[in-house]
């Protein structure tokens, strides 16, 4: 970075040293994409309080069944949300607690 106005070489090497790679911003690019839907995060939301199937998603956020099961398929993509089947029935959940704790941060930053 040859015509940095205000840092020095020494800043400038670091900040470069540190800058995220290709492959880590591709990442955290899909991850982020989680966030980027109200049906997600309507669904997100409500499986941070409880395991659900299809239907019982479907029915509280008043949205079909195939938006439902859509949007499941690309968050357990995502990594995002996990299934598990007791006979008949399969039960989605957050996979990982951090999904709901940056629903609170989200809502915290906007002073929700």
């Amino acid at each position: 970075m040859e015509n940095a106005l205000t840092l020095d070489k020494r800043t400038t090497s670091l900040v470069e040293s540190c800058m995220l790679s290709e492959e880590i911003l591709n990442e955290l690019t899909g991850f982020f994409t989680i966030f980027s839907d109200k049906t997600r995060l309507k669904m997100l939301s409500a499986l941070a309080i409880s395991r659900m199937c299809v239907t019982d998603l479907s029915n509280i956020l008043c949205v079909n069944q195939t938006t439902v099961s859509h949007q499941l398929r690309l968050l357990k993509n995502l990594g995002a949300v996990d299934c598990e089947r007791d006979g008949k029935i399969i039960t989605y959940f957050l996979k990982r607690e951090l999904i709901g704790d940056m629903l609170i941060k989200g809502m915290e930053y906007l002073g929700s």
